[in-house]
C-alpha cells in the first residue's frame, strides 16, 4: 500500500489538505471518502485496511476549518464551502483516475455534504455510500432550539453552542480512546453559523432528493444518538434511484465502520462496491 498527501487551494486562497492510499497493484476504482464534522480524513483507516489491498484506490481531503486545512474549526460561512473543494477535488481525481468507476462515501455531516455534492454532480460518480447520514433532526429537538440556533448564526455566526457526545461515536473503547488523543480532531463546541447551515442543507436534500438516481447504499446504526436514524429510511425513500439499499444495524452507534461489529458492516459494503462493479 503506498500513501499520498499534499494540499490545493479553495476559492478563497485557504490550504486544503488532501491524501490517497493505493493499492500495490491493479486499481479497479476509486472512492472518495468525505469525513463527518469535528473529525478528519485520517480517521477511517478501517475502510483504507479492507478496501485498498481489494484493489480500491482510496481519496479524502479535510474540509475547511477541519484536520490539516486551514481555517477556524468547525465553522464555515455557508455550506458551499464544504462542497467547492469537493468539487475540485473529484475533479482532480477524475483526471487522475480517467475512466475508471468512482465512488463517493460520506459520513454523518459528510454524508450530507456528499449527498448534496451528488445532486447536481452525480454523473461524475458510480455510486454513493452514506454512513450514518446526518440529513434530519430528530423530533426529540424542540422547535425554539433550533429557532435560537438560526437566529444566533445571525448575529454572532461563531459562538460555539454544541459539543459532540464522543462516546456516543462507538462502543469499541479503543476507538474511542483514539478519538481522544487525536490532536487532529476537534473536540470543543460545534459554531452556530455551522449547525445553521447543516440545517439549511438538510432541507435542501430533503426538497430535492428525489434528483438523486445514482446507485445508493445507505450505513445506518441503529442506536444512533448523533444522527436521527429514522433519518436513513427517510432519505430512502425520497431518493430516485431505482437502485437503493438501507443496511440497519440494530444496536450499533454512529461510526459503524469503527464498531465492535466493524467486519460485518466492511463486508457488506466491500459486497455492494463489487456488485457495482461486475
Amino acid at each position: 500500500m503506498k500513501h499520498q498527501d499534499g494540499y490545493f487551494k479553495n476559492i478563497k486562497g485557504k490550504n486544503i489538505y488532501h491524501q490517497c492510499w493505493l493499492p500495490d497493484g491493479f486499481i479497479r476504482a476509486a472512492i472518495v471518502i468525505v469525513h463527518g464534522l469535528a473529525e478528519h480524513s485520517g480517521r477511517y483507516g478501517n475502510i483504507v485496511d479492507r478496501l485498498v489491498p481489494a484493489g480500491y484506490a482510496i481519496h479524502a481531503i479535510d474540509h475547511i476549518g477541519h484536520g490539516k486545512s486551514d481555517g477556524a474549526r468547525a465553522y464555515v460561512d455557508q455550506f458551499s464551502e464544504l462542497i467547492d473543494p469537493l468539487k475540485k477535488y473529484v475533479e482532480m481525481i477524475r483526471e487522475i483516475r480517467f475512466g475508471m468507476p468512482l465512488f463517493m462515501m460520506g459520513q454523518s455531516m459528510g454524508g450530507l455534504i456528499a449527498a448534496t455534492y451528488a445532486l447536481d454532480h452525480q454523473e461524475a460518480l458510480t455510486g454513493l455510500v452514506l454512513s450514518c447520514p446526518a440529513v434530519k433532526v430528530s423530533d426529540s429537538v424542540p422547535t425554539i432550539t433550533i429557532k435560537m440556533g438560526k437566529i444566533l448564526s445571525s448575529i454572532w455566526p461563531k459562538a460555539r453552542i454544541l459539543r459532540l457526545d464522543e462516546d456516543k461515536l462507538s462502543h469499541d473503547p479503543a476507538v474511542l480512546a483514539d478519538r481522544e488523543n487525536d490532536q487532529l480532531a476537534y473536540h470543543g463546541k460545534i459554531t452556530a453559523r455551522i449547525g445553521a447551515e447543516m440545517l439549511s442543507a438538510m432541507d435542501n436534500l430533503q426538497h430535492n432528493a428525489g434528483r438523486l438516481t445514482l446507485p445508493l447504499l445507505i450505513m445506518q446504526g441503529g442506536a444512533d444518538e448523533i444522527v436521527d436514524p429514522p433519518g436513513a429510511q427517510m432519505l430512502l425513500d425520497l431518493a430516485g434511484s431505482s437502485d437503493k439499499t438501507l443496511k440497519m444495524y440494530p444496536g450499533m452507534y454512529h461510526e459503524v465502520y469503527n464498531e465492535i461489529e466493524k467486519d460485518m458492516v466492511l463486508a457488506d459494503l466491500e459486497q455492494w462496491l463489487g456488485k457495482r462493479l461486475l
